[in-house]
This record gives structure tokens, sequence and C-alpha cells, in this order.
């Protein structure tokens, strides 16, 4: 339950930055940085596994709060992933919300 409380909280930091600068290339920092540390601090002992399943609910977490804020505001809504008419960067930007936390993880 730690790290599931833990892995939300490092995508809640990184959503919040990304959110603040609202730049592309800040959000791939933002993202990189939070795995980083996520795997650093909080599961050092943590494998490829693990790693990959943060990804996708860092990837799940960050759909649903995209929905959600364009379903409420009544626009749409690209902060978090990029806008769909830069399709290249909008695609990095969800290979690196899934493959980002894989980078840094050690152990089998």
């Amino acid at each position: 339950m730690t790290r599931c409380a833990l892995a939300v909280a490092f995508w809640i930091a990184a959503a919040i930055v990304i959110v603040a600068v609202h730049r592309e290339a800040c959000t791939l920092i933002a993202v990189v940085a939070a795995a980083y540390l996520y795997t650093r601090l909080c599961s050092a002992d943590g494998g490829l596994s693990h790693a990959l399943g943060v990804g996708i609910a860092w990837l799940t977490l960050t759909v649903v709060t995209e929905l959600i804020v364009a379903r409420v505001s009544g626009h749409g809504w690209y902060t978090l992933l990029g806008r769909p008419d830069h399709p290249l960067m909008r695609n990095v930007t969800l290979f690196a919300w899934i493959f980002a936390p894989a980078v840094f993880a050690r152990g089998a």
C-alpha cells in the first residue's frame, strides 16, 4: 500500500510541475525526474515489472485526469499528454509516462 501511495504522490508532483510550467519539453523533464526520484527513493529494490506497472498506472492517471478536466471545462485539455495536433511529441510523452520508471529500475 505504501508503494502505491508513493507512486500516486510522485505522479501528482509531476502533474503539478507540468501544469505550472506548461511547456512540452518540461513535460518530459518532469516525467523523467519523477520516475528517477520514485525508483531511487521509494522503490530501490523494485524490478522492471514493478516499474512498468507504475508507468502504466501513471499513464492511466494522466488519461483519466485529462478526460475529467475536459469534461468539466467543456473543451479539450491536453496539458499532461500534449496536443493532438503534435502527434510525434504526444506519442513521445505517452511512452515517457510508461517507460520512464522502467529506465531507472534495478534488479529483476
